[in-house]
């Protein structure tokens, strides 16, 4: 492959299978970028494939079985304990992992609650046990929303098992919309959930008052251990959140891959990630960017980082890019 950063190539067929999401949303669509910029710089005859997931664990473990060549997963925090074999995707080989980098996305995982219920501080809920209903994401060992949404409510001693013999109860749904939809039309008073940017989260207080708890010290230092952070979502933000309110941290999409991915396909690809940015970025103009599930301007300092080790390649590439990939992307766009 070329070093020239105006236009790389690769000079032989190849075949690469990418991992996204269920089909229709943000992991697909950079998968879907990834594999049209990388076709147009390897000769005829090469393949691109696009497996659907679920943009958790099974990324992970795709990876690893050889399934896929890269997938993407969400958030980057989950990935932040697999060096020291901790958190949600802890698995023994987990050292053959690697990052081709990351796509920066604001987003953190809220607790609302129907304001009826009375509750100022998330460690009450434990004291509501047979009136709750949470509306929230399984704990399947794949989903890392219900991983991180059932951690949390053990820390403050509202595990599944409590919870369904005092007679509450969870309304599940592996994505954040019905979810949403559950607790805004009563079917649920706890919501915890994240896409905090998508117009379904600004309906929440349409037919009712809602309470935004602040995550309580038992849960920080319960995600603390898996080296998950908080994060802040202002004042503002969402209908009726009157302070900065303390979530957890739920930004930003993981692309990984092995350590045995050929190196030119995966300078490539980090050379893509950065130099061909506008052609992702366009996707979502139409939106505000605070409102964007891509958070754009794309800016490539953020792209080159990850909570593992980068794959020495993309490492390179982006080191020899530098600060040739201006914040803008104009030049790298071709």
């Amino acid at each position: 492959m070329t070093t020239n950063q105006d236009a790389p190539v690769i000079d032989r067929e190849i075949s690469l299978i990418f991992q996204g999401d269920w089909g229709q949303a943000n992991l697909h669509r950079i998968c879907g970028w990834l594999a049209q910029e990388l076709g147009d710089r390897c000769p005829p005859g090469s393949r691109f494939g696009i497996w659907s997931g679920r943009g958790g664990a099974d990324a992970v473990h795709a990876v690893l079985a050889h399934d896929v060549d890269a997938a993407l997963l969400t958030p980057v925090a989950a990935a932040a304990g697999l060096p020291a074999g901790t958190g949600p995707l802890a698995v023994a080989d987990a050292g053959r992992l690697r990052a081709l980098g990351t796509l920066p996305q604001r987003d953190r995982l809220v607790t609302c609650v129907d304001a009826s219920l009375g509750v100022s501080r998330m460690s009450e809920l434990a004291e509501l046990l047979p009136e709750l209903r949470v509306a929230t994401s399984p704990d399947d060992g794949v989903n890392l929303i219900g991983a991180a949404a059932h951690r949390q409510l053990e820390a403050i001693g509202v595990s599944a098992a409590r919870l369904d013999e005092a007679g509450g109860g969870f309304v599940y749904s592996e994505r954040p919309f019905p979810a949403i939809a559950a607790f805004r039309d009563g079917t649920a008073n706890v919501l915890i959930h994240e896409a905090i940017m998508t117009p379904a989260w600004q309906r929440v207080t349409e037919r009712k008052e809602v309470t935004y708890l602040d995550v309580d010290p038992a849960v920080t230092e319960a995600f603390a251990r898996w080296h998950w952070p908080t994060a802040t979502v202002p004042a503002g933000y969402l209908p009726g959140l009157a302070h900065d309110l303390t979530a957890l941290e739920f930004s930003d999409f993981l692309l990984v891959c092995r350590e045995d991915l050929p190196d030119d396909i995966a300078a490539l690809i980090a050379w893509c990630l950065v130099c061909t940015r506008q052609a992702l970025e366009v996707q979502y103009r139409h939106l505000p960017a605070d409102r964007s599930p891509v958070t754009y301007p794309l800016d490539p300092r953020a792209i080159a980082t990850a909570p593992i080790p980068l794959h020495p390649a993309a490492e390179e590439t982006y080191s020899a890019l530098g600060d040739g990939a201006d914040a803008s992307g104009a030049l790298m766009w071709v």
